[in-house]
This record gives structure tokens, C-alpha cells and sequence, in this order.
């Protein structure tokens, strides 16, 4: 059911990201320090943003949240997801904690999928390299390899957003949402779209999110605003293309 959560997920940065601003591409070193200046504007003091979760025929089956907030000192992110496919309920609530240049603390998430539950925490020792991923109810502990400045799902979308504004697109890494995945967005240029039946000025981006077990492509729209604001997500299956809209 990835493909249900990687409403959350995108792509990559480090250090060098191409500009995407006028078409000429160019390399600029982004260092943590000068990141976690340009999130004072990135992330508002408090941030909720509501979607509807769309079939291919537009009718609703769900409905997700993503809330946003910092205190100077830090950045917490949150999501919740609540959809019904026929006979099969999906739930899914993730919130995360990071510093203000995107480098992850730690990430809670626990979901429903039809019949199955699931808890867990990912706790990040940048440090180290390392992170530690804990199950719920005897699942165990995973450590895994991290970058210094490395981002969980929630993290990442938001340093998109970031990096969106200042004319730059991430370069490919691992972000991790319980287990790593290699995610690389291409900026596909500006374009106009309807959401919630108005007219709306978007960057388009697609990003290309394989994991362990899977390769997935997401189509994302974040509006011309100051912090771009995601407002519109496409989710290819085989019956068709699902839909997380913003909800006005």
C-alpha cells in the first residue's frame, strides 16, 4: 500500500541542486545553516492544509490532512489519511520532528491497511549516520544507514517546498518513510490547472520513488505562492490515476 502513503514522499538534496528558475541550469552549494534561514519562510508559524482523496471518476473516498508548525528552534510536521476502498479502510497518521535546516529527529507513524495495523518510530542520530527503526508489539529494531542530514517522508516534502521557491530542484537520496527509498524529482515546467474548480498557476513535478520491494511515479503541483503550497497530488494505478486535492 505504498502507493496509498506516498502522498507523503517526493525527493532529494544535499548540497548542489540545479536552478530551475529560467532554464539554465546551475549548481550552488546549499549548506544547513543557510537552509534553516530560508525555512523561516518556507514553514509559517502554523500551517493546515486539507485534501479530498479522489477516485479516477472524481468522487471522493477519503479525505487527508497536513499540518505544519515551528517555535525558531525547530520544525514538526504532520499527516493523517483516512480513505475507503471498497471493503477496505485505510488509515494513516505520521508526524515528524526535525531542526530547522530539514535534518530529521524522529518520525512516528501508524497506519490501518484493510485487516492489517501497524506502529512505529524512527528515531535519527545524524551524528552517527545511523537511524534506529522500532516496531511495535515485539517487531523488532532496524538500524539503517543515514546521510548527515537525513529526511523522513514529511521532512522531505516540505524541504521540496522550500527548495521549489528558491528556483532550485533536489538532487536524488534516500528518504525514509520506515524503510528507505530512493527518490528523485524532475521539474516538467509551469502550467495552469483547476482546483476546487478555480484556475491555478503550478510548478509540476514528478518524482520516481523506488524502495525495497517497489518503483513507484508521483505527479505533484505545488501552487506559485511564497512557500508552494502542494495542491494537487496524482498517483498512477492500474485502474487509474488517484487524486489528493487541496480542499479550498
Amino acid at each position: 500500500m505504498i502507493r496509498l502513503t506516498i502522498f507523503l514522499t517526493a525527493a532529494s538534496l544535499l548540497a548542489q541542486t540545479p536552478a530551475i528558475s529560467d532554464g539554465t541550469a546551475h549548481v550552488a552549494s546549499v549548506s544547513p545553516n543557510v537552509r534553516a534561514l530560508a525555512a523561516e519562510k518556507a514553514v509559517s508559524k502554523s500551517e493546515t492544509l486539507r485534501y479530498s482523496i479522489n477516485w479516477p471518476s472524481s468522487l471522493s473516498l477519503g479525505e487527508a490532512e497536513l499540518v505544519s508548525s515551528t517555535d525558531g528552534t525547530g520544525l514538526s510536521f504532520g499527516f493523517t489519511l483516512n480513505a475507503s476502498l471498497p471493503g477496505f479502510p485505510v488509515e494513516e497518521r505520521a508526524k515528524s520532528s526535525a531542526s530547522p535546516g530539514f535534518c530529521s529527529f524522529r518520525l512516528d507513524k501508524a497506519f490501518t491497511h484493510g485487516p492489517k495495523n501497524a506502529k512505529e518510530e524512527t528515531e535519527f542520530q545524524s551524528s552517527a549516520l545511523t537511524a534506529t527503526r522500532t516496531t511495535a508489539n515485539g517487531g523488532g529494531k532496524t538500524e539503517l544507514t543515514t546521510s548527515q542530514c537525513p529526511k523522513d517522508a514529511l521532512t522531505f516534502l516540505f524541504f521540496l517546498r522550500n527548495e521549489l521557491a528558491h528556483g532550485r530542484i533536489p538532487q536524488m537520496e534516500k528518504v525514509f518513510y520506515g524503510s528507505p527509498y530512493d527518490t528523485r524529482v524532475e521539474f516538467k515546467g509551469t502550467q495552469t490547472i483547476r482546483v476546487s474548480e478555480a484556475p491555478v498557476v503550478v510548478d509540476r513535478v514528478v518524482a520516481t520513488i523506488k524502495g525495497p520491494n517497489s518503483q513507484n511515479t508521483v505527479e505533484m503541483f505545488f501552487a506559485h505562492d511564497a512557500t508552494r503550497t502542494p495542491v494537487m497530488v496524482r498517483v498512477p494505478f492500474a485502474m487509474g490515476s488517484f487524486s489528493m486535492e487541496l480542499v479550498r
